[in-house]
């Protein structure tokens, strides 16, 4: 009988009802750096040149990368702007959410949670996109197409909440959040980030509440 190895004591790992997920590993690490850097770099060149004309051959020399690499994060130029992993923050901080808190406040405190963390780690950049999505047509009617998506995404995140099928209420008050949201975003890019995006948002949601006075 082959005896069996003893593994040496080490730290124990954290327990999802700790609700610290684990580290990515190596590789995903290394996938995310990569990923930002072809971002970074682009929006610095589309700060410098102009997003229509800058290429995506621009991007991938500029941030080290080939042709081929870019596309595999990135689909479109669009993308490099477009693409954020914010709405799966929110719908994870909707998830977590007390059940019998209401769903106006249960996404306005979602929405504080996922960009609180957002802009503290990358307020330039979320500045820069904004920007650039607001002054460049296509990627502003691009917009519309994705803030119809992240609707009916925050919709469907609450319904399944109260584990029920989304009602005109429900699509009414995600919709409501989202103009909130959007009108905070885009006041503070507006005023090139003053005043500060978090104050905008508890400002805009107030004024939602308001309403109903």
């Amino acid at each position: 009988m082959t005896p069996r190895r003893v593994k040496r004591p080490g730290p124990a790992p954290a327990r999802a009802s700790e609700g610290r997920p684990s580290p990515p590993g190596l590789r995903e690490q290394r996938k995310a750096q990569t990923r930002r850097s072809i971002q970074e770099h682009a929006l610095r060149l589309f700060l410098a040149n102009g997003y229509e004309t800058t290429t995506v051959a621009e991007i991938a020399a500029a941030a080290g990368v080939s042709h081929m690499t870019f596309f595999r994060y990135f689909p479109t130029k669009e993308a490099v702007v477009e693409n954020d992993e914010y709405d799966p923050l929110l719908v994870a901080f909707i998830e977590g959410r007390p059940d019998d808190e209401g769903p106006l406040t249960t996404l306005r405190e979602a929405i504080r949670q996922g960009l609180g963390l957002v802009y503290a780690t990358d307020r330039d950049a979320l500045l820069v996109r904004t920007r650039l999505i607001l002054h460049t047509p296509a990627l502003r009617a691009r917009m519309i197409h994705n803030l119809a998506a992240t609707e009916q995404l925050f919709a469907q995140t609450l319904a399944a909440r109260a584990d029920s099928d989304v009602t005109l209420e429900t699509r009414v008050v995600a919709a409501a959040a989202l103009a909130a949201l959007t009108t905070a975003i885009t006041t503070w890019a507006e005023g090139n980030g003053t005043p500060e995006l978090p104050d905008l948002i508890d400002q805009a949601f107030d004024a939602l509440g308001s309403l109903g006075d």
